[in-house]
């Protein structure tokens, strides 16, 4: 079957009610064999970081020329919902949480294939490593770690219509291709939770794709997203936060409008709390976008202590679930793109909360205690911009950090930076993989 007819059949059955059996996360980068993109495997020893490469098999994708693009989902609901955001933008819309509990009957392996085939004329994706600590707490031996993927994604309005990357092609912005870059990033690494920004296709791609997979979602739109403003937009740009059905139950949804000086403004946040089935272990997740550009220091700075205190509330309403937890708050993992560098006070706020807040991607430094020197790379008419804007913030007494995904270099990125052909967003993604710490009186 080619490309575009396999996809219109996928599309089909995403939209209809599935019975299938429940999926669990498995090693998509060596089990689907991509020849895009090779993804390393790095171990930790005394010396420090080790890194091995291991071999993937060939891809089984067609390579009988360029492969058809079909659309995956109209725009005429998101359109909708545009309309109805614009109008009562007095505070962002509440979004039903009850969407259908089918059984996921998507083969993830399949859909990685049907993007390598899309993405033929495309050059891989940046080489980027799982880097594994040298130094890991004790895990729980019936306790598997968390795998969190935070990533902005690029609303499709404004990467064509409003953020100017000159050095970029328009072609490579093409949402029928890229969309397919985004969700092949996504199904090679399998996150259990998955949080992104500056989502504008959720109901017409992302909410069928990942329910098929075996997710369960939620969106929570900008109340004035600057994408309305783009003509033939797919509606208002949000956070959506993704978590796999058969990981976790969900015991509590909070939609949040942050505010700055009892104002509301226009940037959100989802918060979940969520309960492993394997362990009965409660895990509180957070998505936000602050307030974007220089000049908003200061607002970006109380919209952090806004969230930084709901967080509180909603983490010490939950209360322990299991003997293991002990007492105390749950632990809360945060993640999202702050549009903050480490110097400004919303990241010294985070680092110094109360609720006990680290920076899994410090971890990366050989003295633990630096961010990467990028998590965004860009060239507007203004300039080239090269910042630190993204986060995965944990509760580093309840958590701990097993691996990350390395950030690739200057040469792997290319002279014409972020997006591009091979990369579908202005920023890179995070990943990282958690456990539950110990109670100290399970050590004993």
């Amino acid at each position: 079957m080619n490309p575009a007819r396999r996809c219109s059949a996928l599309l089909s059955q995403l939209c209809a009610p599935s019975r299938g059996g429940t999926a669990a996360r498995g090693p998509l980068s060596q089990a689907a064999g991509s020849t895009r993109c090779c993804h390393s495997a790095v171990s930790g020893g005394e010396g420090g970081l080790k890194r091995t490469c291991p071999q993937l098999k060939p891809s089984r994708a067609s390579n009988t020329g360029a492969a058809s693009v079909c659309p995956m989902g109209g725009s005429s609901s998101s359109r909708l919902f545009g309309t109805l955001a614009q109008s009562l933008n007095s505070a962002p819309l509440a979004q039903p949480e009850a969407y259908p509990e089918e059984n996921p009957d998507q083969d993830p392996e399949e859909l990685l294939r049907e993007c390598e085939e899309v993405l033929q004329r495309r050059p891989a994706r940046p080489h980027r490593n799982l880097v594994y600590p040298s130094s890991m707490a004790p895990r729980h031996k019936h306790n598997s770690s968390i795998r969190i993927m935070q990533w902005n994604i690029l609303a499709q309005a404004l990467g064509e219509g409003k953020d100017g990357f000159i050095r970029c092609p328009l072609d490579a912005l093409n949402w029928e291709e890229r969309k397919y870059l985004i969700l092949e990033e996504i199904l090679t690494h399998s996150p259990d939770i998955l949080c992104l920004q500056e989502v504008d296709h959720y109901y017409d791609t992302f909410q069928p794709i990942m329910a098929s997979l075996g997710y369960q979602g939620s969106f929570l739109a900008k109340p004035w997203s600057p994408c309305l403003d783009v003509e033939q937009n797919n509606g208002p740009d949000g956070c959506a936060l993704f978590y796999r059905r058969s990981r976790f139950s969900l015991q509590a949804t909070a939609h949040l409008r942050l505010s700055a000086m009892m104002l509301p403004t226009n940037q959100v946040a989802i918060v979940q709390t969520l309960s492993c089935r394997a362990t009965g272990r409660r895990l509180c997740v957070a998505v936000t976008h602050l307030k974007a550009r220089s000049g908003w220091e200061r607002l970006r700075s109380v919209q952090g202590a806004d969230l930084l205190q709901s967080l509180r509330s909603i983490t010490s309403q939950g209360g322990p679930s299991s003997p293991e937890e002990g007492a105390g708050p749950v632990p809360l993992v945060v993640c999202g793109d702050f549009n903050a560098e480490p110097s400004e006070d919303v990241y010294r706020r985070f680092s110094s909360s109360t609720l006990r807040l680290d920076s899994a991607y410090k971890m990366l430094s050989s003295d633990g205690q630096t961010e990467p020197a990028y998590t965004s790379w860009k060239i507007r008419p203004s300039g080239e911009s090269c910042s630190t804007l993204d986060y995965i913030w944990y509760t580093h007494d309840a958590l701990s950090v097993d691996c990350l995904l390395d950030i690739p270099t200057e040469e792997q990125i290319g002279p014409d930076r972020l997006p591009s052909y091979h990369y579908p967003s202005d920023h890179l993604s995070l990943l990282c993989d958690l456990s539950f710490r110990e109670g100290p009186h399970m050590l004993m």
